[in-house]
């Protein structure tokens, strides 16, 4: 995962020397006790074969089928796009947590695969609050939104997020690398950790607070968006059928929402303990930053596999057209637009369809 951590602090069953900054015997070739990364590695597995055909489905459901092709669902099927990505990079991942020296696989592919997870961190964000501000003028301001969401501008803004997403991650390349310890074979301690220019120039702090920045900021978003949302269709008189359709996705989306945040609040925490501990040198903070990068470990996964689950869990419309992706026609005569509960075809174009 994307944590920049660097595996060359102290963990749990290592010694250090008299000035606790170095190692006093051979470091482990892993972190963690066997059991605890047997079952990291079975839970991945079970995230990777969810993840990778979740997210696989929901960008052929909106793909295939024109009632499914809306704004909203262009901007899932970007999210699942980003998923699906993040995927590629689980098997090194695995392989950093089980081994995480010596690295063999280069300098590039060191750079490549930790730029990869954190570009897809900030598409996916910036995705829900586009998404959110979408919602929030198609459900407040209808009419403009007729004009304004159009399916066109969308991509293109999608494409800008994307682009945006490449800059910000950028900096990666520059923070991570393949180092060894000085006076050692690099055959034997290469690892693929945040650069020692990196630390000591301060650019990984302020990396960390740039993330931070990207979390957190659009996290205010989301809650200001949501409870102006909530307010205007939980507050109308007689609420239409359209109400009730918008009031069903306000739910859903706040639930993926709540679910992003919960599985990513810990990585923020991890990311920030790992600076924290390249600075101190405290062997303590190493231990807790470790076992919080663990369970982020996990969680950032979760979060990749976790929305098509949701879609089909709260969406009836979602599962009728993953039905029908599938061969499984459960309701042959009744089309995907006029499914019950969701919104028929007379909408505009930025109405929902999961």
């Amino acid at each position: 995962m994307h944590s920049w951590s660097n595996a060359s602090d102290c963990p749990p069953n290592c010694s250090w020397d008299g000035n606790g900054t170095a190692w006093a015997s051979e470091p482990p070739l892993n972190l963690f006790p066997v059991p605890v990364l047997t079952g990291i590695t079975l839970a991945c597995a079970l995230f990777f074969l969810l993840g990778v055909a979740g997210n696989l489905m929901t960008i052929l459901v909106v793909t295939r089928y024109k009632d499914m092709r809306t704004t909203t669902n262009l901007y899932l099927s970007s999210m699942a796009l980003s998923d699906l990505l993040i995927f590629l990079c689980m098997p090194l991942d695995l392989y950093r947590i089980w081994r995480y020296r010596p690295w063999n696989f280069g300098d590039a592919l060191c750079k490549l695969f930790q730029f990869i997870s954190e570009c897809c961190t900030y598409s996916t964000i910036l995705n829900i609050t586009a998404l959110s501000v979408e919602r929030y003028f198609a459900i407040c301001f209808p009419l403009r939104a007729k004009v304004v969401v159009t399916k066109g501008r969308v991509r293109g803004i999608i494409l800008l997020l994307w682009a945006l997403s490449f800059c910000s991650a950028g900096p990666v390349f520059v923070l991570v690398g393949v180092e060894h310890d000085d006076g050692t074979d690099p055959r034997d301690t290469n690892e693929c950790k945040a650069t020692e220019y990196a630390t000591s120039s301060g650019l990984l702090t302020i990396m960390v607070w740039v993330s931070s920045v990207f979390f957190f900021l659009p996290v205010f978003c989301l809650s200001v968006l949501y409870s102006l949302i909530g307010r205007r269709l939980w507050r109308r008189p007689g609420a239409s059928s359209r109400d009730k359709n918008n009031r069903q996705t306000v739910k859903m989306l706040v639930v993926v929402v709540f679910a992003f945040v919960l599985c990513w609040l810990p990585f923020h925490v991890g990311r920030y303990l790992v600076s924290k501990t390249s600075e101190s040198g405290s062997p303590l903070m190493s231990t807790i930053s470790q076992y919080c990068n663990l369970i982020s470990f996990v969680l950032f996964y979760l979060s990749a596999a976790i929305n098509p689950i949701l879609y089909n869990i709260m969406s009836k419309k979602y599962r009728v057209a993953a039905c029908k992706l599938l061969g499984l026609n459960r309701a042959p005569r009744r089309t995907l637009s006029t499914a019950k509960g969701e919104s028929s075809p007379g909408f505009t174009e930025s109405s929902v369809s999961l």
